[in-house]
């Protein structure tokens, strides 16, 4: 499959779109994939992800901070982790700090203007020093509950299994220093591979205040050179 020619030259993600891209495969009725290129939100959404990770290349992130899954009014709208209409439109320059923006675009009609989860992500690292972390979702679809594709559920565990692959590839590309578990279900993941994570708690549901506390002591500790550096599984087969 053809990319846009937006990804930083010196980035390989050819094996995380084939890992991203097979996830299709297995997603369920009540789970959509975000990022079909032969559908016009899909293409936005994809070209809107290689977009953002073209700036985080240029960006040279340490961290990759591994969510759960994409919500309904975020990531299933702009393609972009926890990022939704209003941070895109709010700060034009947020991923980059450009005066003419990132360069990302939304849907003429957005299903959803905001999203809590990532107005919590974005402001907590508005703080955030040195190189900002890479974004990323344990399982990259949207999982919704069967016929409301405006509502969200937790992913379940064969499908948390099927997407957490995709995550790792993305680390391998960046090659980050660290992964960190942002909820359980990333926790979970991370654990069944084998991968001792530092643990933050999910922003959603009462945790954003716990969140932004944890997510600045991960700063912390990253500027300190006391993180210890994520050892990635050998691939399958």
């Amino acid at each position: 499959m053809s990319e846009p020619a937006s990804v930083a030259r010196d980035l390989d993600l050819s094996r995380f779109l084939a890992a991203l891209d097979a996830v299709a495969a297995v997603t369920p009725d009540d789970a959509e994939f975000l990022y079909d290129a032969g559908t016009p939100h899909g293409a936005l959404r994809r070209r809107n992800l290689l977009r953002y990770l073209g700036l985080m290349a240029e960006a040279g992130p340490q961290i990759l901070l591994l969510g759960e899954a994409p919500g309904h009014r975020g990531m299933t709208v702009s393609g972009v982790p926890f990022t939704s209409v209003r941070e895109v439109h709010t700060h034009p320059g947020l991923i980059s700090g450009r005066l003419e923006g990132d360069g990302l675009e939304l849907p003429e009609h957005p299903d959803a203007p905001w999203e809590a989860s990532s107005r919590v992500v974005w402001s907590a690292l508005t703080s955030w020093r040195g190189p900002l972390p890479l974004l990323w979702s344990v399982y990259p679809n949207h999982p919704f509950v069967a016929g409301d594709r405006r509502t969200n559920r937790a992913p379940r565990a064969p499908e948390v299994r099927a997407g957490a692959p995709v995550g790792l590839e993305l680390a391998r590309a960046f090659d980050v220093r660290t992964i960190a578990a942002v909820g359980r279900k990333a926790q979970g993941a991370l654990e069944a591979a084998g991968i001792a994570a530092p643990a933050l708690r999910h922003p959603a549901q009462g945790g954003a205040a716990l969140f932004t506390r944890q997510l600045a002591e991960l700063n912390e500790r990253m500027l300190a050179g006391t993180l210890e550096a994520t050892s990635l599984p050998e691939r399958s087969g």
